[in-house]
């Protein structure tokens, strides 16, 4: 017989993806999908069961259908339908702390994985260049999103501790990006004008949706010859983007803006339902952060399809042309650069006479 599959937050587009995709593998006998709310799209040949993973019944549900692996996608920072913050909140953490617990009184249950996020590592001005797994943040999150993927490791660790037997895989992705991106970062990028930090150019990184899928499905079997899939690994696109050059590229024009100012810039934009331009946001998109996907490449044996850039570039036209045409943009900024006085040539000097 192979294996049980039950995946959480399916009526999500990248829980829905990674169902269709998981049910192809071979050795998957069942794939169950589990949400609060029924999916909007199709979960091909999986069966889906309606449940809050907040309440006990979910240790119902696994050991009824003798499920094996455990595929925890319902950690997000965005929420369904009319829910807010504090939906999201109590489904991250307190649906987490529920899902554990029903995994530890399950003897079937031999595999965890979870989604969370490099928002664990925070952003400070004093960072490390890079984030490695082991690198304790400078600062920790004191909020939103970031706070509850602390959170839900912790809990992860302690669950590890007490069920060694269970293999468990956390997968730290990057700003997940794409045509179908559903995420704050993803929200702040569609707005006409991108606030910003004055005096502050940060460094950002992305990673694709199809290689968030294909990085799932690997933890979510046994690991190949030669790899370990269990652990915690950063997932994303090789290189970096700049705040500004993510500007150019989508055509939308910045609005700097003093520090002290952005927070009410932030509450602004959430009275009015733009995006979530929460307290760690701003600090991501003031001091940036960027992970080393050493352990992806050599441990977990992943290499992304796409870069930070690509990732970005298909973002872009998945989302269509902002106001400001980025070809025009571009020559633009190459022909300013190349001003005598910004390094283009050389200033002009004052005759003898």
């Amino acid at each position: 017989m192979g294996k049980v599959v039950l995946v959480t937050g399916v009526a999500r587009q990248l829980g829905g993806r990674f169902v269709r995709r998981i049910q192809r593998d071979p050795d998957v006998d069942r794939v169950i999908g589990v949400d609060a709310v029924a999916p909007s799209h199709h979960l091909g040949g999986a069966d889906f069961l309606q449940a809050d993973i907040r309440q006990p019944a979910i240790a119902r549900v696994l050991a009824e259908h003798a499920v094996d692996t455990v595929v925890h996608l319902d950690v997000t920072g965005t929420p369904l339908a009319s829910g807010g913050r504090g939906s999201v909140k109590e489904t991250n953490v307190i649906g987490t702390m529920q899902l554990l617990g029903a995994c530890q009184k399950s003897p079937a249950v031999k595999r965890l994985v979870v989604k969370s996020s490099t928002n664990v590592y925070g952003s400070a001005p004093r960072d490390p260049a890079v984030f490695t797994e082991t690198t304790p943040p400078k600062s920790l999150p004191s909020g939103g999103f970031a706070k509850d993927t602390v959170e839900v490791e912790g809990y992860v660790r302690g669950f590890a501790r007490r069920r060694p037997d269970v293999a468990v895989c956390v997968l730290r992705f990057a700003n997940i990006l794409g045509p179908a991106a559903d995420s704050p970062l993803a929200q702040y990028f569609s707005l006409p004008v991108l606030p910003t930090v004055l005096g502050y150019d940060p460094r950002l990184q992305f990673v694709h949706e199809d290689d968030v899928i294909e990085v799932l499905r690997i933890a979510s079997h046994d690991p190949a010859r030669g790899t370990l899939n269990s652990g915690t690994f950063n997932i994303a696109g090789d290189g970096v983007l700049l705040l500004s050059q993510c500007s150019r590229r989508l055509g939308r024009p910045t609005v700097p803006v003093f520090l002290p100012a952005v927070t009410w810039v932030g509450s602004a934009l959430r009275t009015l339902g733009a995006t979530d331009f929460s307290p760690e946001q701003v600090r991501l998109l003031t001091h940036g952060r960027v992970v080393s996907t050493a352990q992806m490449r050599e441990t977990l044996g992943y290499r992304p399809e796409y870069t930070t850039a690509e990732t970005f570039a298909e973002f872009v036209r998945g989302r269509g042309p902002g106001l400001l045409p980025p070809e025009a943009v571009a020559g633009a900024v190459d022909r300013i650069a190349s001003l005598p006085f910004l390094g283009g040539g050389h200033p002009p000097t004052q005759s003898a006479s």
